[in-house]
């Protein structure tokens, strides 16, 4: 989600910036919905909001996380019970890789998500050519859960770097920890912490950093941001440096 001029990330927290580290997969997705719409009174206002989140957080903390293309849509209810009125939207997808959850699901037919936009609902393109990167979770009942807190992106706006990075340096650097730098000076507490800085360099989260790259853990324990060959810009350096 793409902050408007003005907003810090921090302003953004709110509803679904608990959800994506949720322990969803403990809940079905009726209970999800209620429990949304609980927490998200009318009147409240209609805006999503979401807790900054690294790419590379993302897969971290989702169950599932495919490549896949949406087929059609359908606004079905939100469980069997005929007093619940909450709708979601059923989307039918095609399958192109899965890159996590291999052992809670192999091949996912359809994923979920709130009708509402204020819920965190998500808006896909249906039978196009369009291919999207979709994170989210999987729920007590099977179902595939997703909102736009989680990292759904359009395939083709994704970096070389995201794209080899879901297959491994995702996965196996979720021992380091990423922190949003808002303001200098910026300072990590650990040694196993990457300082973020899209926000304070470029004015937006999915900036430079986030399309390049990965923090990775060396092997004493160390995290720090990795770009195979190329060495980290210097505005990174002098963050970490002053």
């Amino acid at each position: 989600m793409q902050l408007s001029e003005g907003q810090t990330p921090r302003a953004q927290l709110g509803l679904c910036s608990v959800m994506p580290w949720s322990p969803l997969a403990a809940l079905s997705w009726a209970l999800v919905l209620r429990l949304l719409a609980l927490l998200w009174p009318p009147g409240r206002g209609e805006a999503c909001s979401c807790a900054p989140a690294h790419p590379q957080q993302h897969v971290c903390h989702s169950a599932l996380v495919i490549r896949a293309k949406i087929s059609s849509e359908k606004v079905v209810p939100a469980s069997e019970d005929p007093a619940d009125t909450q709708k979601m939207i059923r989307y039918e997808i095609k399958q192109i890789k899965m890159f996590k959850g291999f052992e809670k699901a192999k091949d996912i037919q359809y994923v979920y998500t709130p009708f509402d936009s204020s819920l965190c609902g998500v808006k896909l393109e249906t039978n196009s050519q369009k291919q999207y990167l979709l994170t989210g979770q999987i729920l007590s009942d099977g179902k595939v859960f997703i909102h736009l807190c989680n990292y759904i992106e359009p395939w083709e706006d994704l970096s070389l770097v995201q794209r080899e990075s879901l297959n491994h340096h995702y996965h196996q650097n979720c021992g380091c920890q990423i922190t949003t730098c808002y303001a200098v000076p910026c300072t990590i507490s650990a040694p196993d912490e990457c300082l973020w800085t899209d926000w304070l360099l470029e004015r937006k989260l999915y900036g430079y950093q986030a399309q390049h790259y990965v923090c990775m853990k060396h092997v004493d324990g160390i995290c720090s941001w990795y770009r195979g060959h190329l060495h980290l810009r210097k505005e990174y350096v002098d963050i970490v440096q002053p």
